[in-house]
């Protein structure tokens, strides 16, 4: 049960930091604009980095916006969490903005009570502009992770298709100009790294996995009849089911796994997870004749989550905007062969015919015909699944913890990673041509 405490409290000002040696652990604060109960990506990974540290010594407080609008500080699982008064962003139901008045105080005072190792800054938002910012004052570290693309953004805030390249250059040079003024910038993959230097960042990016917990997510045991008996359990029919997990918005182009079951006799999609973009969904497999064979599970609880994994026989995304996917990583882990679109990191995840296939994104036939590959030869099936958990298990969650350990250790102790010129991208114009 979490402890509440008022949130004018002040916070007792934390003991003096040990020496090194190797139980030094590292004290952090982490700001960020998402941060659980908002569904995303990047509000997972920051919640699991935080509890990870948390579970190996490390101290760590979170500052973020509140759910509920108020502030308020709570403990939960070692964790403490520094609400901070929110509205709602108007743009989806489901994140909330800090207030920016008063932040900037409240930082001052937290970094003060605090006195962290380093800030690790997981947008470039509000929250992670104004933490930055206060942490360079004091001469704090500031570490950096980025889970940005603009793709992500411009579905919610509605910016005109013809607009999008110069809204994007613009994001871009704001982005790279928040993260210009850091120590050290982690992005989850070698391909989210090359995009960021593709937009004219010439400081050190260190790909840094968002790491996947083993054990939580392993393969179904029990074959055939384990597997009856979980899709029983969560409202499963029991047929070859293809699977996807994760927020029902524009960006995860989810509607050409429907287009793609359509073309697939006997297959049925299971949609895990919810969003603006479900109605539509819905109305698509009704016009496509699907109906009866695209299963929406709306959100699933955490710990059945694991499950939803292991009643499927194959994973499907078909973004075009993943930076890593924690959702993919799940299902590898979870025995599944995955058949995903061949763009940005996705690739990463994918060793052709070895733990699944990538198709052209847009051409829900090749998709349909990759699924078919991999479901149409039952023992092939299952090679390609255990292939997907050796893959799984080069991004575990311990060796990604220790990882930032280390990096807040260092950038504490004056060990920067090296930067040989600083964003070097000019101020967009609007006007030309621009790249997204």
């Amino acid at each position: 049960m979490p402890t509440s405490f008022a949130s004018a409290s002040p916070t007792p000002a934390e003991p003096p930091r040990r020496g090194g040696g190797p139980e030094r652990r590292p004290r952090v604060l982490i700001g960020t604009d998402t941060y659980p109960p908002d569904v995303n990506g990047a509000a997972y990974f920051t919640a699991h980095l935080a509890h990870g540290l948390a579970g190996r010594g490390a101290r760590v407080h979170v500052v973020c916006p509140s759910p509920e609008g108020a502030p308020r500080t709570v403990e939960r699982g070692g964790v403490v969490e520094h609400r901070l008064r929110s509205m709602s962003s108007l743009v989806h139901g489901s994140v909330r903005l800090a207030v920016p008045l008063g932040v900037r105080g409240h930082l001052d005072r937290l970094l003060e009570r605090l006195r962290p190792d380093a800030v690790h800054i997981q947008n470039h938002f509000l929250v992670g502009r104004m933490l930055a910012s206060a942490a360079r004052a004091r001469g704090v570290p500031v570490v950096a992770t980025n889970h940005f693309m603009p793709e992500n953004l411009f579905d919610y805030v509605r910016v005109p298709g013809p607009l999008r390249p110069y809204a994007a250059r613009i994001a871009w040079w704001d982005l790279g100009a928040v993260l210009s003024r850091t120590e050290h910038v982690t992005t989850p993959t070698p391909a989210a790294a090359g995009l960021l230097r593709e937009q004219g960042f010439t400081k050190l990016v260190e790909p840094v996995s968002c790491g996947i917990d083993l054990a939580r997510f392993s393969p179904l045991d029990g074959g055939a009849a384990a597997r009856r008996r979980l899709r029983d359990r969560l409202g499963v029919p029991d047929r070859t089911t293809v699977l996807f997990v994760g927020r029902l918005d524009e960006e995860k182009r989810t509607e050409e796994l429907v287009r793609a079951v359509a073309r697939m006799p006997g297959v049925q999609l299971v949609l895990a997870g919810d969003g603006a973009f479900r109605r539509r969904l819905e109305e698509l497999a009704v016009s496509e004749g699907v109906a009866d064979r695209v299963l929406f599970l709306g959100f699933v609880p955490h710990t059945d989550l694991p499950d939803v994994y292991r009643c499927a026989d194959v994973f499907a995304i078909a973004g075009v905007a993943e930076l890593q996917s924690i959702a993919t990583l799940e299902a590898m882990a979870s025995g599944l062969p995955v058949v995903a679109a061949d763009a940005m990191a996705l690739p990463h995840l994918v060793e052709e015919g070895a733990n699944g296939y990538l198709y052209r994104p847009g051409r829900a036939e090749e998709l349909a015909a990759r699924i078919g590959d991999v479901v149409e030869d039952e023992g092939e099936r299952l090679r390609m699944g255990a292939h997907s958990r050796v893959m799984a298990s080069r991004h575990r969650l311990e060796d990604s913890l220790a990882r930032f350990e280390r990096i807040y250790l260092e950038a504490a102790d004056g060990v920067v990673a090296p930067a040989p010129a600083a964003f070097t991208a000019p101020a967009p114009r609007l006007g030309g041509t621009a790249r997204g």
